[in-house]
């Protein structure tokens, strides 16, 4: 593969922004960083643009007419594709509340997805880093678009099922903390080396506490799909707002919650524990009509998506790009934050820092480039131009 190198005065390297300097791509990979030209090599100018790690959405169903519960190798193929024109480097292929078995064909699909692009040396896409389960361990009371058919009590062994269906790709799992056997879940699943997440619950402020205390270190969507701060009952809002070190996801495209409210979030937990999700359904990228999300019909209005019948929101069509532009504009957070906030901080809080999220010597060369109002330029998934 080609070795060049892109040049910017805005850097966004893990010890903070470079004010100039040369990214060197070496076979895929970043190198170093030079203040001098590289010579002998073809240079990408990017002055005036944000050179930014690829972002890393940690929570999205699909995109561009397709879901993680197809079950269809060719459709998280598909979405691979389309995420990485839009910015998003890397993914975690999220599923739905749905029947076990449906649940660990969906499992089964990506891995098999992930292994043939593994074997494709021509393939760009955005990574498929891993799975995420949403659900199927929720309570009725905050199902949103969950469908209630099929809600269960948390089980190891269920779990144990869909990881070896999925090829030991899962890496988050969600549930509501007043469920029987949430809390011995939350412990075993942590032990064995799984995120657990929390939401889609009426729990109290203590059933949420003691979920976190057995190694909860997500908030799923916060603010959705839960109660709201009280100040006699905080609930699971409350608790992530003063729990150290867990992570609170945060769909910001302005529907699903309030401008202002997403401050009162990052304000209270600071912008290092807020990780941008887009929760965007099959319907992403496309125009406004009749769509499903699982076998539940959903109508999409003006990018939002709202079950049909019951009228609640039901996920969103938002990309990372269009997040980070907008806690910008909304004057929460710094461009450099809201980057951060895409990548690096996403990755972190389901353990998969370790290779995306940050420029890093030798780690695919995944890469954002963001013009100075947040749009997009262009994205390079290692190396190539997507």
């Amino acid at each position: 593969m080609e070795t060049f190198a892109i040049v910017s005065d805005e850097l966004v390297l893990p010890s903070g922004i470079d004010g100039f300097g040369y990214l060197i791509i070496e076979d895929g990979k970043f190198g170093g960083v030079s203040v001098e030209r590289p010579e002998g090599m073809r240079i990408v100018d990017r002055r005036g643009c944000w050179v930014a790690p690829g972002f890393v959405d940690t929570h999205i169903h699909g995109f561009a007419g397709h879901d993680v519960m197809d079950c269809d190798a060719a459709g998280i193929d598909a979405i691979t594709v389309e995420l990485a024109k839009r910015g998003t480097t890397s993914w975690l292929a999220t599923t739905l509340t749905a029947g076990v078995e449906k649940t660990g064909q969906a499992c089964a699909s990506v891995a098999e997805a992930v292994a043939a692009q593994q074997e494709n040396a021509d393939f760009v896409g955005a990574r498929t880093q891993g799975i995420f389960l949403e659900g199927p361990f929720f309570t009725y009371e905050h199902k949103g678009a969950q469908d209630p058919r099929y809600l269960i009590d948390p089980s190891m062994e269920v779990l144990e099922g869909w990881q070896e269906a999925a090829k030991g790709l899962i890496v988050k799992t969600a549930l509501a903390p007043e469920r029987d056997g949430a809390v011995d879940y939350v412990a075993a699943a942590t032990a064995a080396g799984y995120t657990a997440a929390i939401g889609h619950s009426s729990a109290t402020y203590g059933e949420a506490a003691a979920a976190v205390l057995a190694g909860a270190r997500v908030v799923v969507h916060t603010f959705n799909g839960m109660d709201d701060l009280g100040h006699r009952e905080p609930g699971i809002v409350g608790c992530a707002m003063t729990s150290q070190g867990v992570y609170s996801e945060l769909i910001c495209d302005g529907k699903h919650v309030d401008p202002v409210a997403c401050e009162v979030l990052v304000r209270s937990k600071g912008w290092e524990h807020v990780a941008l999700i887009t929760d965007c359904l099959s319907c992403g990228g496309l125009p406004d009509g009749d769509y499903f999300i699982g076998e539940l019909p959903i109508e999409l209005r003006r990018g939002a998506a709202y079950l049909k019948g019951a009228g609640n929101l039901a996920g969103s069509t938002l990309t990372l790009v269009q997040a980070v532009r907008n806690v910008v504009s909304w004057g929460i957070v710094t461009a450099e934050q809201a980057i951060r906030m895409a990548s690096e901080v996403p990755a972190r809080s389901c353990g998969i820092d370790d290779r995306c999220g940050q420029i890093l010597p030798g780690r695919d060369a995944d890469l954002t480039i963001l013009d100075s109002s947040m749009n997009l330029v262009e994205t390079y998934v290692g190396g190539r131009l997507a």
